[in-house]
């Protein structure tokens, strides 16, 4: 196999494919990154049995094939290479021959016959503009647990129905759920599709294909071996689906009451860090939502103690409650808006305190759109 590459197409595609892959892999052979060399170019592929990436490039082939070679190496060397043309070539040993201008690199070939082979897709596909999936992964993926003692737990929960695509994602103390338009095209189905996605796959494929136009999503696979596919122009990237069933959290959305707090956004989130400093790590903050505004508690060791407030606006009463700092940081920084609200829902248990809704607000006294809610409970975080 002989073929040349652009360096900085060459590296970005290489880059593209080896950042879903473990950092430390147990069968040495899915380290490698798959590379062959056609008519219609370069295609890179790498996959582990759990998620999968690939793409093609242009290049110039003198001899088709296909190699197998270690991805972050390969990687690591692409992104520090002169700027010149590439070449890869195998030489009559088996041995891969890289050369870049000045710089000589040979690497070692691994056994393309032990490869499992990249998973395909054709099921029941759609449409999602590129940057509002980004964003909804990005306001709700962070919210699913990272404790793999409870896989189902560790996922994103996408669910079609009709012309809506929603994420929902969980880790027992909070909720988030986000919905953005989808296009099923001429064969959509009234049925409602689900797939429940590792969080960290999620991420990954939001990072990617951000600015893209349009992301096409599929569904494929039956039994243990379901799988979901994300592709846009030039790449794909493949995921195996969570086994198990998720929660049925949608339920606990209340609907809206009308006892609640908004507050600007920035303003709350500044002082939620500056107060947040003094507490220990685990340990909740005090709010107090009132007719001046918001005011917060926070006692930490060695005597340390933080007292702040900010301006809001209340509409019903006065009430006292400990949130989780960091949780409600999170959900200020997905609601993405100059305001936001702070529901206070109501309970048929007294001595369980409900939980708050988060949602966007475009002003103090206009909601915001309602594609993205935040669900925080108070009382699981209390001492």
């Amino acid at each position: 196999m002989k073929f040349h590459v652009n360096r900085d197409v060459f590296s970005e595609a290489v880059s593209f494919v080896v950042k879903l892959l473990p950092q430390r892999n147990p069968q040495p052979i899915l380290a490698g990154v798959l590379i062959e060399a056609g008519e219609q170019g370069l295609t890179l592929a790498a996959f582990d049995y759990e998620a999968s990436a690939r793409t093609t490039i242009e290049a110039t082939v003198d001899e088709p094939g296909t190699i197998l070679v270690h991805g972050r190496l390969l990687s690591d060397i692409a992104s520090r290479l002169p700027n010149a043309p590439i070449q890869i070539a195998v030489d009559d040993d088996g041995g891969i021959l890289l050369t870049c201008g000045s710089a000589r690199f040979t690497l070692a070939s691994m056994p393309v016959q032990e490869y499992p082979a990249i998973p395909e897709v054709s099921g029941e596909s759609g449409l999602v503009p590129a940057d509002e999936f980004a964003t909804a992964i990005a306001q709700v993926a962070f919210a699913a647990s990272r404790d793999d003692v409870t896989p189902v737990l560790t996922g994103v929960q996408l669910e079609v129905t009709g012309t809506r695509l929603s994420l929902v994602a969980t880790d027992r103390y909070r909720v988030a759920l986000r919905e953005i338009p989808w296009d099923g095209g001429a064969t959509a189905s009234d049925e409602p599709t689900s797939a429940l996605v590792p969080a960290r796959t999620l991420q990954e494929v939001g990072k990617t294909f951000a600015h893209g136009g349009d992301i096409s999503i599929a569904f494929s696979g039956s039994g243990d071996r379901e799988i979901i596919a994300f592709s846009s122009g030039n790449k794909t990237v493949t995921s195996l689906l969570i086994k198990g069933n998720f929660p049925p959290v949608r339920r606990l959305f209340p609907a809206q009451t009308e006892h609640y707090s908004v507050v600007n956004t920035a303003e709350l989130q500044e002082a939620v860090r500056r107060v947040a400093l003094v507490l220990d790590r685990s340990a909740p903050l005090r709010f107090t939502f009132g007719p001046d505004g918001v005011s917060m508690d926070a006692s930490g060791t060695e005597q340390a103690r933080a007292t702040e407030s900010v301006d809001a606006t209340l509409v019903g009463d006065e009430v006292t409650l400990g949130l989780n700092p960091q949780y409600l940081l999170e959900s200020l920084g997905a609601v993405r808006s100059e305001f936001t609200r702070i529901t206070f829902t109501s309970s048929d248990n007294a001595n369980k305190l409900s939980p708050v809704l988060v949602t966007p607000q475009t002003s103090v006294d206009k909601g915001g759109e309602g594609s993205f809610k935040y669900l925080l409970q108070p009382n699981l975080l209390l001492r």
